[in-house]
């Protein structure tokens, strides 16, 4: 059966089924357990369960005779002749090639948000301003540096020739990289280039907490008459001492005016807390200091608390500490959950090994 949507093409055919969007290309197969997804760079990734989930980023070949498969099924079950048109002109060897992708970002997308997967991401700035939180490893392979308008303007041009018709399925801006919102008056024309190609759009963005205290609540009204409207901040932690160890700047209370701010302003907010950070040292005080603080933000039914299993990366600071992991991240998880169900906050999984753009 092919299901012919405005944004997407989908087939379902018993135990498989294939979604495409407006360009044509794939960006989800299952097949009797397993899903396959693409990125916008062309690269195939694989999610299957086992006694755990399972991930991983298949490699060239194997990508190709996943793809080849793909089309093989849409040529023999897809009937409309303008679908069959938009999936048919791709070869396996195109759907993988990067090029458009590397034209449209010089720098890859590092980490998004999970309810900002499906956004636009428009890179005002490239890098993170700190980018020496010891746990982190998203933007070292490349410094800060923010664009000009002009410079803005040929990057929004190359985004959209990347995603094409297939532009129909995503929601939403997201003005990255890692914490764009933290630039001042150069930020406004940008804003004002996002507003005018995407009109009514939301727009999103990360912003750190050191950064964010700098601002008044007047500062964030004239972002929201641009069009930003959901604003995401790393507190990680409400321990302080954690914090520290995690080389962030800034105290966990800071938090309580910030976001004071942010609702003043009319925002809804993604606040995101690294659940296992600390290991089993922390664990405790990591917990329920964070739990205690979420419940003096002001925060209310459109605003989501994130918890990230936290990862340890290989060759940063945090994993040269050798702290004890905690034996049992998931159930560490469900605890903080509950304590936030308690408190009435809504809280959301936000794995990073998940993240696809």
């Amino acid at each position: 059966m092919e299901l012919l949507r405005l944004e997407a093409t989908v087939l379902s055919l018993g135990d498989r089924v294939l979604s495409f969007d407006r360009e044509g290309r794939p960006y989800h197969y299952f097949r009797r357990g397993l899903t396959y997804k693409r990125s916008l760079d062309g690269s195939l990734h694989l999610r299957y369960r086992e006694e755990a989930r399972k991930r991983h980023r298949l490699g060239e070949r194997e990508a190709l005779e996943v793809y080849g498969e793909i089309l093989e099924l849409a040529d023999a079950h897809l009937q409309d002749p303008v679908r069959r048109a938009e999936v048919l002109r791709w070869t396996p060897e195109a759907l993988l090639d990067p090029t458009p992708y590397r034209r449209a970002y010089a720098w890859p997308v590092s980490i998004l948000p999970p309810d900002a997967y499906l956004s636009v991401v428009l890179q005002a700035t490239t890098g993170c301003t700190w980018n020496r939180c010891a746990f982190c490893s998203f933007y070292q392979d490349r410094p800060f540096q923010k664009r000009s308008p002009e410079a803005f303007r040929e990057h929004v041009e190359r985004v959209l020739e990347l995603l094409g018709k297939g532009r129909l399925l995503r929601k939403g801006v997201f003005l990255g990289d890692g914490n764009a919102l933290a630039l001042g008056e150069p930020l406004l024309p940008l804003l004002e280039e996002v507003r005018r190609t995407f009109p009514g759009e939301p727009i999103l963005g990360f912003l750190d907490l050191f950064t964010g205290l700098k601002k008044e609540v007047s500062w964030w009204l004239r972002l929201r008459d641009l069009g930003l409207r959901r604003v995401y901040i790393g507190l990680e932690t409400g321990h302080a001492p954690l914090l520290a160890l995690l080389n962030k700047p800034g105290h966990p209370r800071e938090a309580l005016s910030l976001v004071r701010s942010l609702k003043e302003a009319g925002f809804s907010l993604g606040v995101i807390l690294m659940v296992g950070a600390g290991g089993v040292a922390y664990a405790e005080a990591h917990r329920q200091e964070s739990l205690a603080l979420l419940a003096e933000l002001p925060l209310g039914r459109g605003d989501v608390v994130y918890l990230s299993p936290f990862q340890e990366e290989p060759g940063t600071p945090y994993a040269a500490l050798g702290l004890e992991a905690l034996p049992d991240v998931e159930a560490e998880l469900a605890a903080w959950a509950q304590g936030l169900r308690r408190m009435g906050l809504r809280a959301a999984r936000y794995d990073i090994r998940e993240f696809l753009y």
